[in-house]
């Protein structure tokens, strides 16, 4: 996978602090759907969107994590059709360093339902699917209400739609 799209460090850890970050690697898909549409996951409590997507579990490979999240996040199956690559942010906040593997999908079969868990249920998650350019313009005029969402998820998030949108 390419390396490094991003490093996104907003809160200005030093290369000697990072260092010492514990590391927590993600699997992200920009997914399509049989209309050209893109998933979005509006995050109400806190006033933005992300791409569907989550952490790589001890004993997962990224793509099996990958295919895990989209059936979680957005009730699909999926089929991986490129890569995007790597996004590296350093999360101060966190203390940790996570690494996003970003890939290209398309969903395979029928849009099942969500299972959101009570936590993401309580913050207000559902799919939406919207043209590619409707959703870069939505993650643009976020404003999240959250540090977590402001600094990282929607910056992050965005850049990844951006660098797919150029390669599909």
């Amino acid at each position: 996978m390419k390396t490094l799209i991003k490093l996104l460090n907003s809160e200005k850890a030093t290369e000697e602090e990072a260092a010492g970050y514990a590391i927590r690697t993600a699997a992200r898909p920009v997914v399509y759907d049989n209309d050209g549409n893109v998933a979005l996951m509006n995050v109400s409590k806190y006033g933005y969107h992300k791409l569907p997507g989550g952490g790589i579990e001890e004993g997962e490979d990224e793509l099996t994590a990958l295919r895990g999240e989209c059936r979680e996040k957005i009730g699909c199956e999926i089929e991986v059709f490129g890569e995007v690559g790597q996004i590296v942010e350093y999360r101060k906040m966190f203390k940790i360093k996570q690494i996003s593997f970003c890939y290209l999908a398309k969903v395979a079969g029928e849009k099942g339902t969500p299972s959101f868990t009570q936590g993401e249920i309580d913050i207000g998650f559902r799919v939406k699917w919207l043209p590619p350019e409707q959703a870069l313009q939505l993650l643009s005029s976020d404003r999240p209400q959250d540090e977590e969402g402001k600094l990282y998820i929607v910056p992050r998030d965005k850049i990844l739609l951006e660098e797919a949108l150029k390669i599909t």
